[in-house]
């Protein structure tokens, strides 16, 4: 028993020494006193600026968005005036973020994409310049860029009265002129056809895959889907009764009346906005591209597949793993 005892008391003597000296808990003692003393500074912060606001009458929170805004937007998706308030204001301006940001992501895939397969080309002249392009653009900052497609169309665009029509277009410093057609209840048939021929497009290539996987004949899918996209609207268009009333513009007095209007701001940061996205993507694009093994484009010419049909259906794909997680952002 006595062999217990004496045993027994320097296991718990032990075990108290060990518990201080834990690195464990250190590290969550000194992490609870941290935040703690965070809380409290951010605490004190808090009640000073609150004090100092009640102290010179300043009010704070979302009150002012049932406010008037008593200023204008230029360019607007929906109706809006100064006498609208605050919250309707910034409504208006994720519209516009939102026109921009999708009419932006679809040009400048477009033309990254385009870029980053021209500079892999084997003709010397396109691949240097499409170097020189991504070269140059990247390195120009975006704001000076946006400052400077800005002024180009305000020095080179003429006056709104002096600008001469191009096809029903005008374009002026106050922007582009566009005839647009006029609201008529066969458009909305007509989205509903277009909706239906890129389905009806995506269902024709996936049958002409497993017609070409099953008998080895292959399927012209581009033009059979150039027709369904343009043929089905076009359709539904004959049978509407084919409408052709558009609103054209037209100068009178001191401003363009008719037609649908592009603002030159919006014409100026979708220029910038594309042509500087567009240097990002061709790099991605062609880092996507080297990635691919390059025996598969050789395997690909040894079946006597053309170079362009070469990086639609066996490049392309395979290097979209590379591509879409930096095209995220």
């Amino acid at each position: 028993m006595a062999m217990q005892s004496t045993t027994g008391a320097p296991r718990k003597t032990a075990a108290k020494a060990v518990f201080w000296r834990d690195p464990n808990i250190r590290a969550i003692f000194w992490q609870v006193l941290v935040v703690g003393i965070v809380a409290v500074l951010v605490w004190l912060a808090v009640r000073n600026v609150t004090e100092n606001m009640e102290r010179q009458r300043i009010a704070s929170g979302f009150g002012f968005l049932g406010t008037e805004s008593g200023f204008d937007i230029g360019d607007t998706l929906i109706p809006y005036d100064a006498s609208n308030t605050y919250a309707r204001a910034i409504w208006v301006g994720i519209l516009n973020t939102l026109r921009v940001a999708v009419l932006g992501i679809i040009l400048a895939t477009i033309l990254g994409t385009v870029i980053g397969i021209g500079r892999l080309s084997r003709n010397f002249l396109v691949a240097k310049i499409c170097t020189v392009y991504v070269e140059m653009i990247r390195n120009i900052p975006l704001l000076l860029q946006l400052f400077v497609w800005y002024k180009l169309l305000q020095i080179y665009a003429p006056r709104a009265n002096e600008a001469t029509s191009h096809l029903g277009i005008y374009v002026s410093q106050r922007g582009v002129q566009l005839p647009v057609p006029l609201a008529h209840p066969i458009h909305e048939f007509m989205g509903f056809a277009f909706l239906l021929a890129i389905a009806a497009t995506y269902l024709v290539g996936r049958w002409a895959r497993a017609r070409q996987a099953r008998t080895g004949e292959q399927f012209h899918t581009v033009w059979t889907g150039i027709g369904l996209i343009i043929g089905l609207p076009l359709i539904v268009w004959l049978v509407g009764g084919a409408p052709i009333a558009m609103s054209w513009p037209e100068f009178k007095g001191f401003n363009f009346v008719g037609g649908a209007n592009i603002a030159p701001e919006l014409t100026a940061l979708l220029i910038g906005l594309t042509i500087y996205t567009a240097a990002f993507i061709a790099e991605i694009v062609r880092a996507g591209i080297l990635a691919v093994n390059k025996g598969q484009s050789e395997a690909a010419a040894a079946l006597g597949l053309r170079s362009g049909t070469t990086m639609r259906l066996v490049i392309l794909p395979q290097a979209l793993r590379v591509i879409i997680p930096p095209m995220t952002s």
